[in-house]
This record gives structure tokens, C-alpha cells and sequence, in this order.
């Protein structure tokens, strides 16, 4: 019994994921089974439109909704939350993407637009800090929730109106200011390597600009505190550092 009760459940599993080509267990009522296959199938295209809607808007509904079937068909999603399904769709991408045809900066189009929600939704206590320390000589705390990415293609500026030819390297952080509202602010290189060497939370910012001229081989490093010690200002202004420890 166990075993045939396994086996329908494991007919009925295909028949709802791939209905065109997996036929409806025997015995269970047909409109009742494509109500239920409809409900499943439209609550992850939903979590998928909410989390994606630039992806959706560069590939025109069509395509889109045939890469929606695709990923509910093929992926074996490892989570059984709808709040996961755009990060398993990210996987997805990543594994099947080639096979679908999709325009090459398209997986990080989806990725960027995967870190808006993630950082939106990050659980990431603030940690104790002085707004009024010396950033320059005290620890620096940086923004817990924030993401500090770098991408192949200028993934903020893709939509309708804009489809990049050629790679162009991009760094960006997303963040939560402190309206809580999700922000992205775009980064130099060395810009972006010195906000990584300061959320560690030990690091001054000194030592941080020091250390980013030691990596840069920069012949005169303590020429570059000033443009450092601006950058660190500026940090703290747009909220990526709260302050220090």
C-alpha cells in the first residue's frame, strides 16, 4: 500500500509539473487536479513577477512565462518556502541558463534584482556603535544590511530602453538605509575593496586606506588618506557606515 500510495504521489507530482507530457493519475477527478496544478504553478510565477519584474519586462511576457514552466518543470527545488523560490530560480539560471537561450548578462540581471529582496528582507541586527567617533582612528562599524557585489554587466542600468552590448565591470552595494528603505549607491573598485576592508568591523579607517595602498602598490600611500578619509566620509553619510565601535 505504502508503495503504491508512493508511486501515485510521485505520478501525480509529474503530471503537475509538466501536465503536456505526464498524464493525470488514474483515479484522481480531473478538475479538481487542474484547479490545484493552476494554484501551484500561479503561486510561483507570482513569487517569481514580484521578485523579477525587470527580467520579466526585458523578455516580454511570452518568453517569460515559457521560462517560468521551464524552471517549475525542470528544477528540483531544494525548499519548500515561496519565500526561497527566487533564490532557487537564481540556481536555476545558473545550471540551465545557456540551455534557454537567454541574453548573456541576464543571470546577473536576475541576481541583482534577487539582492534588492534579499537585502529588503535581511535579518541583520544593528550592532552597538558611536555616531560621533573618529572614523579615521577607531574601529569603523559598517551597515549590517548591505551587499557588496560586483558584476560583468551594468545590471542597474538594464530595462526596456537599454540592453548592454559589451561587458562593462560594475560594482555596486545595496543596502538598507536608515529609513529602512533599500538603496544602491555604484562604486569605483577601490572604492568597493576599501568598504570590504572595513566591514570587518576591527578596522580603522586608516588602517583600511593603508592597507588598500598596500594592495594598489601606491608609491606615496599617505597620499591617499585624504582621497580615503572623503570616501570614508561619504560612506557614513549615505549610511553604509554607521559609525564606530
Amino acid at each position: 500500500m505504502i508503495s503504491g500510495l508512493r508511486q501515485t504521489l510521485n505520478e501525480f507530482g509529474r503530471h503537475l509539473r509538466d501536465p503536456h507530457h505526464t498524464r493525470r493519475p488514474a483515479g484522481l477527478p480531473a478538475r479538481p487536479v487542474a484547479l490545484y496544478r493552476e494554484l501551484l504553478f500561479n503561486n510561483v510565477a507570482e513569487s517569481l513577477d514580484t521578485c523579477f519584474p525587470v527580467c520579466r519586462n526585458v523578455l516580454g511576457t511570452t518568453r517569460w512565462q515559457g521560462l517560468q514552466r521551464r524552471f517549475f518543470r525542470d528544477w528540483p527545488s531544494q525548499t519548500p518556502w515561496f519565500r526561497e523560490i527566487p533564490q532557487e530560480f537564481l540556481a536555476f539560471l545558473a545550471a540551465q541558463g545557456a540551455a534557454c537561450r537567454l541574453p548573456a548578462w541576464f543571470t546577473e540581471l536576475a541576481h541583482y534584482e534577487w539582492a534588492e529582496l534579499a537585502v529588503d528582507v535581511m535579518d541583520a541586527p544593528t550592532p552597538a556603535y558611536r555616531v560621533d567617533g573618529d572614523l579615521m582612528h577607531a574601529p569603523v562599524v559598517a551597515n549590517p544590511a548591505l551587499l557588496n557585489l560586483v558584476y560583468q554587466w551594468p545590471v542597474h542600468r538594464i530595462g526596456a530602453d537599454f540592453r548592454p552590448r559589451r561587458p562593462e565591470a560594475t560594482h555596486l552595494v545595496l543596502y538598507r538605509d536608515r529609513e529602512e528603505v533599500v538603496r544602491f549607491y555604484q562604486l569605483t573598485p577601490a572604492s568597493a575593496r576599501l568598504l570590504a576592508l572595513l566591514e570587518d568591523g576591527h578596522t580603522s579607517g586608516e588602517a583600511a586606506i593603508l592597507r588598500l595602498a598596500e594592495e594598489l602598490a601606491h608609491p606615496e600611500p599617505a597620499q591617499m588618506l585624504d582621497f580615503g578619509g572623503d570616501q570614508i566620509r561619504n560612506f557614513h553619510d549615505l549610511g553604509l557606515l554607521l559609525g564606530v565601535a
